[in-house]
Formats: structure tokens, sequence, C-alpha cells
């Protein structure tokens, strides 16, 4: 290996390990600080079966309190996605239309 080609193998190790590093080392970290929480947080709900009782009661009364909001949020995005779909129906027609034209 050439002087040259040293130089720059140093400088793409030196740039690799001063910015993709540290971002994975801390993305790595913080996902093994979350799987470790939760790990922790469900031997926890586990063992306490009142708890997990009182989180479904909990989860229910604000479903139940807030289901108008969540059904037209559902009724919302359904429309919206389905009015997509038809939008991308129509450029794929025209695509072919234009295709066609052209041979």
């Amino acid at each position: 290996m050439s002087q040259q080609q040293s130089k720059q193998a140093k400088k793409i190790v030196h740039t690799i390990s001063k910015h993709e590093i540290p971002s994975t080392l801390i993305k790595g970290a913080v996902m093994s600080a979350g799987a470790q929480t939760g790990k922790s947080l469900m031997s926890k709900l586990t063992k306490h079966p009142l708890l997990i009782l009182g989180i479904g009661i909990a989860a229910g009364y604000y479903a139940h309190k807030y289901r108008k909001e969540i059904i037209s949020s559902v009724n919302s995005a359904g429309e919206k996605s389905k009015d997509f779909v038809l939008q991308q129906k129509e450029n794929i027609e025209d695509m072919v239309a234009e295709t066609k034209e052209s041979d």
C-alpha cells in the first residue's frame, strides 16, 4: 500500500469514527436501554395482575370517553386512503394511455 493510499485509509477511518460510530453507539445504547426498561416493566406487570386490570380499565374508560373522536379519525383516514388510491389509479391510467399513444 502506498503512502497516499495509507493516508486516504486513515482519513476514511477517522471520518467514520468521528461521525458514524458515535451515532451508532448512541442508537444502540438507547435501543438497549429501551429493551431493558420494557423487560423490567413487563416482569413487574406479570407479577401484579391488579396493575394489568387497572391499566385495562383506564384504557377502556378513555376509549369509551373518546370513542366518537376515534371513530371520526378512523373514518377520515379511510376516506383519505380511498382518495389516495383513486388518485394513484388515475395516474397509472394516464401513464398507460401516454405509453399507448407513443407506440
